[in-house]
């Protein structure tokens, strides 16, 4: 499949969704940069509503549905980010949101998701038990299926991250992205494609869920192996899919792999030295950096999306490292 979200698509999302998403604030850390060798800008999506990016597609997908079509409802799988953000945008344009979460989804998330307002069915922690259920529910709904990254919709609100990303900053030289879905890297890469071609774009993988890296590599998209990812990223484990694939191909520069001991480690120089909650999914951005594969020298002004901040406080002695 070709291309299917422009640059102007990225931009009219952001006008679509107004002042109801926070323009999320920068944070830097010399301490960190001295650890990862670059000049590294944090663009905290973990301080947007709902703990996460996952807002800023959902409300643009939704909006884009006719009335009559909104009215009957919208229904999702996710493992908990984009759950809460659909469920908000459910309330906001006064409709329903039916969310299929796998069993092992964080608690905090699944608490989340209930209290604004959504209908919560759990279901086996696999890909494929999630496809089917949200496709049972919206048989027995009418609600409209919306994948948590694979929509042009959806695609094009996350890359409104990348348009404020260029407004902010003049001079940066790349932009480190967390790639599950695709649906984030994805949109940041049409929006700094289209209006900073020279700006590398960099997806950061955990190592036991390497989709894409393998896609790119053979030239087709390739699934997970018989056994399913095997990462602390929770919100990484799922894959690429027909409209991600082709962007993440064509726009991405690269992906770096990092294992999860890395994003551990990560995550405990931004609690102790930034002073920034985050969940794995986000901390691996910055393991990108400090991986020894990541693409560019040292002493370059990278700007780090910290995709999420909803870590489930019950496991994080398990997800920090231990010395």
């Amino acid at each position: 499949m070709p291309q299917t979200v422009t640059g102007a698509d990225v931009a009219a999302a952001a006008v679509r969704l107004g002042t109801d998403v926070h323009r999320t604030p920068l944070h830097t850390c010399t301490a960190i940069d001295r650890l990862v060798g670059q000049r590294v800008v944090f663009k905290c999506e973990s301080f947007q509503r709902g703990g996460s990016f996952k807002l800023r597609g959902a409300l643009n997908a939704v909006r884009r549905l006719a009335p009559e079509v909104r009215a009957r409802g919208v229904v999702t799988h996710s493992s908990g980010n984009f759950a809460q953000g659909l469920a908000l945008a459910a309330r906001a344009t006064g409709t329903t949101a039916t969310i299929v979460m796998p069993s092992n989804a964080p608690a905090v998330k699944q608490a989340a998701v209930r209290d604004y307002g959504a209908t919560v069915v759990l279901c086996a922690p696999t890909l494929q038990s999630r496809i089917e259920t949200v496709q049972q529910l919206a048989a027995e709904t009418g609600g409209t299926i919306l994948s948590p990254s694979d929509h042009p919709d959806v695609i094009a609100g996350q890359g409104t991250v990348g348009l404020e990303l260029l407004e902010s900053l003049q001079d940066l030289d790349a932009v480190v992205v967390p790639l599950g879905g695709g649906g984030l890297l994805s949109g940041i890469a049409v929006a700094v494609k289209h209006l900073a071609p020279r700006v590398h774009v960099i997806g950061a993988e955990p190592a036991g869920a390497d989709d894409a890296f393998r896609s790119r590599a053979a030239g087709q998209r390739l699934g997970h192996p018989p056994e399913g990812p095997q990462t602390i990223c929770d919100g990484l484990r799922t894959e690429l899919g027909t409209y991600t694939w082709p962007l993440v191909r064509d726009l991405v520069d690269d992906v770096v792999r990092v294992p999860d001991d890395q994003t551990r480690l990560a995550m405990k120089w931004l609690y102790e030295r930034a002073k920034l909650v985050v969940e794995p999914s986000a901390a691996i951005a910055l393991a990108a950096v400090g991986h020894g594969t990541f693409p560019l020298g040292p002493d370059h002004r990278v700007a780090v999306v910290l995709s999420g901040g909803n870590v489930d406080l019950a496991q994080l002695a398990e997800l920090l490292p231990t010395a």
